[in-house]
Protein backbone atom coordinates (compact mmCIF):
# COMPACT_ATOMS: atom_id res chain seq x y z
CA UNK A 1 0.00 0.00 0.00
CA UNK A 2 0.98 3.22 -1.14
CA UNK A 3 1.33 6.03 1.60
CA UNK A 4 -1.49 7.87 0.71
CA UNK A 5 -3.67 4.42 0.96
CA UNK A 6 -3.59 3.80 -2.47
CA UNK A 7 -3.55 0.24 -4.19
CA UNK A 8 -1.67 -0.80 -6.78
CA UNK A 9 -2.12 2.49 -8.80
CA UNK A 10 -5.78 2.32 -8.91
CA UNK A 11 -6.25 5.93 -8.96
CA UNK A 12 -4.47 6.84 -11.48
CA UNK A 13 -6.91 6.97 -13.69
CA UNK A 14 -9.54 10.02 -13.79
CA UNK A 15 -13.16 8.37 -13.64
CA UNK A 16 -16.80 10.03 -13.88
CA UNK A 17 -18.40 8.61 -10.82
CA UNK A 18 -22.37 9.44 -9.83
CA UNK A 19 -23.01 8.58 -6.56
CA UNK A 20 -26.35 8.10 -5.32
CA UNK A 21 -27.18 8.76 -1.81
CA UNK A 22 -30.73 8.63 0.39
CA UNK A 23 -32.62 11.61 0.52
CA UNK A 24 -33.35 10.76 4.23
CA UNK A 25 -30.48 13.17 5.37
CA UNK A 26 -28.26 15.48 3.78
CA UNK A 27 -25.05 14.87 2.57
CA UNK A 28 -23.64 15.15 4.96
CA UNK A 29 -26.24 15.18 7.81
CA UNK A 30 -26.92 17.69 10.25
CA UNK A 31 -27.20 15.54 13.10
CA UNK A 32 -27.46 11.58 13.06
CA UNK A 33 -27.55 9.90 9.73
CA UNK A 34 -24.96 6.78 9.29
CA UNK A 35 -25.20 6.01 6.05
CA UNK A 36 -25.20 9.89 4.18
CA UNK A 37 -21.92 10.82 6.64
CA UNK A 38 -20.04 7.54 4.38
CA UNK A 39 -21.81 8.68 1.37
CA UNK A 40 -19.92 11.98 2.04
CA UNK A 41 -16.36 10.93 3.17
CA UNK A 42 -16.38 8.53 -0.71
CA UNK A 43 -17.75 11.69 -2.46
CA UNK A 44 -15.07 14.31 -1.16
CA UNK A 45 -12.12 11.73 -0.92
CA UNK A 46 -12.98 11.15 -4.73
CA UNK A 47 -12.59 14.27 -5.44
CA UNK A 48 -9.33 14.89 -3.60
CA UNK A 49 -7.75 12.15 -5.35
CA UNK A 50 -8.76 13.76 -8.70
CA UNK A 51 -12.09 12.35 -10.17
CA UNK A 52 -15.22 13.49 -11.93
CA UNK A 53 -17.84 12.87 -9.02
CA UNK A 54 -21.50 14.23 -9.21
CA UNK A 55 -23.80 13.36 -6.01
CA UNK A 56 -27.14 12.86 -6.57
CA UNK A 57 -28.56 13.70 -3.14
CA UNK A 58 -31.21 16.30 -1.04
CA UNK A 59 -30.61 19.81 -2.44
CA UNK A 60 -28.90 20.93 1.11
CA UNK A 61 -26.05 18.95 1.00
CA UNK A 62 -22.02 20.05 1.21
CA UNK A 63 -19.74 18.86 -1.47
CA UNK A 64 -17.25 19.77 -3.64
CA UNK A 65 -18.69 17.28 -6.17
CA UNK A 66 -21.22 18.60 -8.89
CA UNK A 67 -24.51 18.20 -6.72
CA UNK A 68 -27.71 17.17 -8.51
CA UNK A 69 -30.21 17.80 -5.93
CA UNK A 70 -32.95 15.29 -5.88
CA UNK A 71 -35.46 17.38 -3.52
CA UNK A 72 -34.75 20.80 -1.70
CA UNK A 73 -34.02 19.54 1.81
CA UNK A 74 -33.09 15.98 3.12
CA UNK A 75 -36.13 14.34 4.10
CA UNK A 76 -36.05 13.92 7.67
CA UNK A 77 -35.56 17.36 9.07
CA UNK A 78 -38.30 18.38 6.54
CA UNK A 79 -41.22 16.01 8.30
CA UNK A 80 -41.85 14.14 5.00
CA UNK A 81 -39.90 11.19 5.13
CA UNK A 82 -42.21 9.05 3.22
CA UNK A 83 -41.79 10.99 0.37
CA UNK A 84 -38.21 8.64 0.32
CA UNK A 85 -39.30 6.25 -2.05
CA UNK A 86 -41.33 8.23 -4.70
CA UNK A 87 -38.55 10.97 -5.02
CA UNK A 88 -35.47 7.95 -5.11
CA UNK A 89 -37.40 6.45 -8.24
CA UNK A 90 -37.21 10.21 -9.99
CA UNK A 91 -33.82 10.36 -8.90
CA UNK A 92 -32.79 7.28 -10.30
CA UNK A 93 -34.55 8.09 -13.77
CA UNK A 94 -32.20 10.78 -14.45
CA UNK A 95 -29.02 8.94 -13.27
CA UNK A 96 -29.36 6.58 -15.63
CA UNK A 97 -30.75 8.69 -18.47
CA UNK A 98 -27.53 10.88 -17.61
CA UNK A 99 -25.46 7.27 -17.36
CA UNK A 100 -24.46 6.74 -20.62
CA UNK A 101 -22.91 9.97 -21.87
CA UNK A 102 -21.59 11.17 -18.28
CA UNK A 103 -20.39 8.52 -16.24
CA UNK A 104 -17.94 5.38 -16.13
CA UNK A 105 -19.44 3.69 -12.92
CA UNK A 106 -22.70 4.57 -10.79
CA UNK A 107 -22.13 3.77 -7.22
CA UNK A 108 -25.57 3.31 -5.48
CA UNK A 109 -26.23 3.63 -1.53
CA UNK A 110 -29.64 3.08 -1.53
CA UNK A 111 -29.97 -0.79 -1.17
CA UNK A 112 -31.69 -3.03 -3.96
CA UNK A 113 -33.22 -0.08 -5.41
CA UNK A 114 -30.75 0.96 -8.26
CA UNK A 115 -31.29 -2.90 -9.21
CA UNK A 116 -33.83 -3.01 -12.21
CA UNK A 117 -32.31 0.55 -13.64
CA UNK A 118 -28.74 -0.64 -14.14
CA UNK A 119 -29.79 -3.92 -16.09
CA UNK A 120 -31.03 -1.22 -18.64
CA UNK A 121 -27.40 0.74 -19.15
CA UNK A 122 -24.42 -0.58 -20.06
CA UNK A 123 -23.16 1.47 -17.17
CA UNK A 124 -21.63 -0.60 -14.83
CA UNK A 125 -23.20 -0.42 -11.05
CA UNK A 126 -21.94 -0.97 -8.12
CA UNK A 127 -24.38 -1.15 -4.48
CA UNK A 128 -22.65 -0.32 -1.55
CA UNK A 129 -25.22 -2.07 1.25
CA UNK A 130 -25.77 0.00 4.44
CA UNK A 131 -28.28 -2.11 5.99
CA UNK A 132 -29.06 -5.37 7.32
CA UNK A 133 -29.68 -8.44 5.59
CA UNK A 134 -31.32 -10.96 7.04
CA UNK A 135 -35.00 -9.91 6.55
CA UNK A 136 -36.35 -12.71 4.73
CA UNK A 137 -39.52 -11.07 2.75
CA UNK A 138 -36.72 -8.98 1.29
CA UNK A 139 -34.51 -11.77 -0.12
CA UNK A 140 -36.45 -12.27 -3.71
CA UNK A 141 -35.73 -8.94 -4.35
CA UNK A 142 -32.04 -9.97 -4.40
CA UNK A 143 -32.82 -13.18 -5.51
CA UNK A 144 -34.25 -11.78 -8.50
CA UNK A 145 -31.43 -9.82 -9.92
CA UNK A 146 -28.43 -12.30 -8.86
CA UNK A 147 -25.71 -10.49 -11.03
CA UNK A 148 -26.33 -7.03 -9.30
CA UNK A 149 -22.60 -6.47 -7.72
CA UNK A 150 -22.70 -5.29 -4.38
CA UNK A 151 -20.20 -4.07 -1.45
CA UNK A 152 -20.72 -5.30 1.79
CA UNK A 153 -19.33 -3.13 4.82
CA UNK A 154 -18.43 -6.28 6.92
CA UNK A 155 -17.82 -9.88 6.02
CA UNK A 156 -20.26 -11.06 8.44
CA UNK A 157 -23.30 -8.46 6.56
CA UNK A 158 -23.33 -10.76 3.63
CA UNK A 159 -23.98 -14.04 5.34
CA UNK A 160 -27.66 -13.86 5.24
CA UNK A 161 -26.77 -13.43 1.03
CA UNK A 162 -23.76 -15.14 0.35
CA UNK A 163 -25.07 -16.50 -2.94
CA UNK A 164 -25.00 -13.02 -4.45
CA UNK A 165 -22.59 -11.42 -6.29
CA UNK A 166 -19.97 -9.84 -3.94
CA UNK A 167 -17.52 -7.58 -5.70
CA UNK A 168 -16.16 -7.08 -2.23
CA UNK A 169 -16.17 -5.95 1.81
CA UNK A 170 -15.34 -2.40 2.16
CA UNK A 171 -14.94 -0.87 5.99
CA UNK A 172 -16.33 2.02 6.95
CA UNK A 173 -13.64 5.21 6.79
CA UNK A 174 -13.68 8.56 7.83
CA UNK A 175 -11.10 11.72 7.42
CA UNK A 176 -7.99 11.07 9.11
CA UNK A 177 -8.10 14.44 10.48
CA UNK A 178 -12.09 14.88 11.15
CA UNK A 179 -12.17 14.02 15.15
CA UNK A 180 -9.19 14.79 17.84
CA UNK A 181 -7.29 12.61 19.62
CA UNK A 182 -7.56 12.60 23.16
CA UNK A 183 -4.61 10.72 25.05
CA UNK A 184 -5.93 11.16 28.76
CA UNK A 185 -8.96 8.18 30.34
CA UNK A 186 -12.14 10.24 31.22
CA UNK A 187 -14.34 9.64 33.89
CA UNK A 188 -17.54 8.59 32.24
CA UNK A 189 -19.10 6.13 29.68
CA UNK A 190 -20.30 7.06 26.46
CA UNK A 191 -23.02 5.88 24.61
CA UNK A 192 -23.87 7.62 20.81
CA UNK A 193 -26.37 7.14 17.86
CA UNK A 194 -30.30 5.93 18.29
CA UNK A 195 -32.35 5.24 21.08
CA UNK A 196 -34.11 1.90 20.12
CA UNK A 197 -34.01 -1.73 21.79
CA UNK A 198 -31.68 -3.35 19.41
CA UNK A 199 -29.07 -1.44 20.09
CA UNK A 200 -29.08 -1.63 23.60
CA UNK A 201 -28.91 1.00 26.08
CA UNK A 202 -30.71 -0.53 28.19
CA UNK A 203 -27.51 -2.86 28.99
CA UNK A 204 -25.25 0.43 28.43
CA UNK A 205 -27.36 2.05 31.69
CA UNK A 206 -27.10 -1.00 33.28
CA UNK A 207 -23.60 -1.60 32.85
CA UNK A 208 -23.16 1.96 34.20
CA UNK A 209 -24.82 1.02 37.23
CA UNK A 210 -23.26 -1.87 38.15
CA UNK A 211 -19.53 -0.22 37.66
CA UNK A 212 -20.51 3.06 39.47
CA UNK A 213 -19.27 5.14 35.85
CA UNK A 214 -21.62 7.93 34.67
CA UNK A 215 -22.82 7.33 31.66
CA UNK A 216 -23.79 10.54 29.25
CA UNK A 217 -26.06 9.31 26.18
CA UNK A 218 -25.84 11.20 23.03
CA UNK A 219 -28.12 9.81 20.56
CA UNK A 220 -31.78 10.75 18.46
CA UNK A 221 -34.95 9.00 19.14
CA UNK A 222 -36.88 8.23 16.22
CA UNK A 223 -40.77 8.51 16.41
CA UNK A 224 -41.14 5.40 15.46
CA UNK A 225 -39.16 4.31 19.10
CA UNK A 226 -40.63 7.16 20.97
CA UNK A 227 -43.15 4.53 23.44
CA UNK A 228 -39.78 2.44 24.02
CA UNK A 229 -37.63 5.93 25.00
CA UNK A 230 -40.66 7.17 27.38
CA UNK A 231 -41.40 4.00 28.88
CA UNK A 232 -38.25 2.03 29.04
CA UNK A 233 -35.16 4.70 29.10
CA UNK A 234 -36.53 7.85 29.75
CA UNK A 235 -37.42 6.47 33.71
CA UNK A 236 -33.63 5.41 34.07
CA UNK A 237 -31.94 9.04 33.36
CA UNK A 238 -31.14 10.08 36.50
CA UNK A 239 -28.94 12.76 36.23
CA UNK A 240 -25.66 12.98 36.79
CA UNK A 241 -25.23 8.87 36.74
CA UNK A 242 -27.43 8.74 33.58
CA UNK A 243 -27.21 11.85 31.44
CA UNK A 244 -29.52 12.20 28.05
CA UNK A 245 -28.03 14.83 26.21
CA UNK A 246 -29.63 14.39 22.93
CA UNK A 247 -28.18 14.06 19.71
CA UNK A 248 -24.84 16.01 18.65
CA UNK A 249 -23.15 17.02 15.30
CA UNK A 250 -19.58 15.84 14.14
CA UNK A 251 -18.26 19.48 15.88
CA UNK A 252 -19.19 18.20 18.73
CA UNK A 253 -17.97 14.33 18.75
CA UNK A 254 -14.01 14.59 19.63
CA UNK A 255 -14.94 16.68 23.33
CA UNK A 256 -17.57 13.61 23.89
CA UNK A 257 -16.55 10.96 22.62
CA UNK A 258 -12.21 11.57 23.23
CA UNK A 259 -13.73 12.85 27.15
CA UNK A 260 -14.97 9.30 27.35
CA UNK A 261 -13.22 6.25 29.33
CA UNK A 262 -14.71 4.24 27.16
CA UNK A 263 -17.59 3.55 24.33
CA UNK A 264 -20.29 1.07 24.96
CA UNK A 265 -21.61 -0.29 21.95
CA UNK A 266 -24.17 -2.62 23.99
CA UNK A 267 -25.98 -4.11 20.60
CA UNK A 268 -28.08 -6.78 20.12
CA UNK A 269 -28.91 -6.93 16.25
CA UNK A 270 -26.07 -7.96 13.70
CA UNK A 271 -24.69 -4.54 13.17
CA UNK A 272 -23.81 -4.25 9.16
CA UNK A 273 -20.60 -1.88 10.48
CA UNK A 274 -21.18 0.78 13.35
CA UNK A 275 -19.82 3.78 12.27
CA UNK A 276 -19.42 4.95 16.30
CA UNK A 277 -16.82 2.21 17.02
CA UNK A 278 -14.51 3.63 14.44
CA UNK A 279 -15.53 7.19 15.64
CA UNK A 280 -13.83 6.27 18.87
CA UNK A 281 -10.61 4.86 18.23
CA UNK A 282 -10.41 8.05 16.32
CA UNK A 283 -10.43 10.01 19.43
CA UNK A 284 -8.05 7.56 21.27
CA UNK A 285 -11.51 5.91 23.16
CA UNK A 286 -11.48 1.81 23.51
CA UNK A 287 -15.01 0.20 23.16
CA UNK A 288 -16.47 -2.17 25.05
CA UNK A 289 -18.93 -3.87 23.25
CA UNK A 290 -21.11 -7.29 22.61
CA UNK A 291 -19.65 -9.43 19.66
CA UNK A 292 -22.64 -8.55 17.54
CA UNK A 293 -22.37 -8.36 13.61
CA UNK A 294 -19.23 -6.64 12.08
CA UNK A 295 -17.69 -5.80 15.62
CA UNK A 296 -15.39 -8.86 16.31
CA UNK A 297 -14.35 -7.87 12.72
CA UNK A 298 -13.45 -3.85 14.34
CA UNK A 299 -12.71 -4.26 17.85
CA UNK A 300 -9.76 -6.40 18.51
CA UNK A 301 -10.27 -7.76 22.03
CA UNK A 302 -7.25 -6.27 24.28
CA UNK A 303 -6.07 -4.10 22.08
CA UNK A 304 -9.17 -1.87 21.04
CA UNK A 305 -11.17 -2.53 23.73
CA UNK A 306 -13.30 -5.68 24.67
CA UNK A 307 -15.96 -7.90 23.96
CA UNK A 308 -18.66 -9.85 25.56
CA UNK A 309 -22.16 -10.79 25.68
CA UNK A 310 -22.51 -11.22 29.61
CA UNK A 311 -23.05 -8.34 31.37
CA UNK A 312 -21.04 -9.31 34.36
CA UNK A 313 -18.50 -9.37 31.73
CA UNK A 314 -19.08 -5.99 30.41
CA UNK A 315 -19.11 -4.62 34.26
CA UNK A 316 -15.52 -6.21 34.80
CA UNK A 317 -14.60 -4.92 31.52
CA UNK A 318 -14.95 -1.05 32.26
CA UNK A 319 -12.76 -2.13 35.40
CA UNK A 320 -9.74 -3.60 33.16
CA UNK A 321 -10.46 -0.68 30.68
CA UNK A 322 -7.22 1.05 31.70
CA UNK A 323 -5.42 -1.73 30.09
CA UNK A 324 -6.20 -0.58 26.39
CA UNK A 325 -3.61 1.85 24.78
CA UNK A 326 -5.05 5.16 23.44
CA UNK A 327 -2.52 5.67 21.16
CA UNK A 328 -3.24 2.10 19.84
CA UNK A 329 -6.73 2.77 19.15
CA UNK A 330 -5.83 5.86 17.13
CA UNK A 331 -3.47 3.73 15.54
CA UNK A 332 -5.76 1.63 14.60
CA UNK A 333 -8.10 3.90 13.00
CA UNK A 334 -5.37 5.45 11.22
CA UNK A 335 -3.97 2.36 9.67
CA UNK A 336 -7.74 0.83 9.10
CA UNK A 337 -10.14 3.16 9.22
CA UNK A 338 -9.36 6.25 7.28
CA UNK A 339 -11.38 7.41 4.11
CA UNK A 340 -8.03 6.91 2.10
CA UNK A 341 -7.75 3.34 2.98
CA UNK A 342 -12.01 2.86 2.41
CA UNK A 343 -11.71 4.94 -0.64
CA UNK A 344 -8.21 3.25 -2.45
CA UNK A 345 -10.49 0.29 -1.77
CA UNK A 346 -13.39 1.70 -3.75
CA UNK A 347 -11.37 2.60 -6.60
CA UNK A 348 -10.07 -1.31 -7.06
CA UNK A 349 -13.88 -2.24 -7.37
CA UNK A 350 -14.58 0.59 -9.84
CA UNK A 351 -11.45 -0.45 -12.24
CA UNK A 352 -12.36 -3.87 -12.16
CA UNK A 353 -15.78 -3.31 -12.86
CA UNK A 354 -15.00 -1.32 -15.50
CA UNK A 355 -12.13 -3.56 -16.86
CA UNK A 356 -13.81 -6.74 -17.18
CA UNK A 357 -17.24 -7.53 -18.70
CA UNK A 358 -18.13 -9.24 -15.30
CA UNK A 359 -16.94 -9.34 -11.85
CA UNK A 360 -15.73 -12.21 -9.65
CA UNK A 361 -17.81 -13.35 -6.56
CA UNK A 362 -15.42 -12.81 -3.76
CA UNK A 363 -12.88 -10.82 -5.34
CA UNK A 364 -11.93 -9.37 -2.15
CA UNK A 365 -12.99 -9.79 1.79
CA UNK A 366 -11.68 -6.61 4.10
CA UNK A 367 -9.20 -8.55 6.36
CA UNK A 368 -7.20 -9.87 3.13
CA UNK A 369 -6.96 -6.33 1.92
CA UNK A 370 -6.15 -4.98 4.97
CA UNK A 371 -3.54 -8.14 6.00
CA UNK A 372 -4.75 -7.99 9.25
Amino acid sequence: MDTNGSFGGASSRRLRIAQIAPLYESVPPKLYGGTERVVSYITEELVRRGHEVTLFAAGDSQTRANLMPACAQALRLMGKPDLGSSLQLAMLSEVYEMAPDSFDIVHSHIDYWSFPFAQLTGVPTVSTMHGRLDIPDLHPVYHRFPDAALVSISDSQRAPLAQMNWAGTVYHGMPRDMLRFNGQNGKYLAFIGRISPEKGIDVAIEVALRSGVPLKIAAKVDVVDHEYFNQVIKPRIKPPMIEYIGEIDDAHKSEFLGGALALLFTIDWPEPFGLAMIEALACGTPVIARPCGSVPEVIRPGVTGFLSKEIDELVAAVGRIDSISREQCRREFDERFTSEVMVAKYERIYHRLIGADAITPEFETQEAAVGR
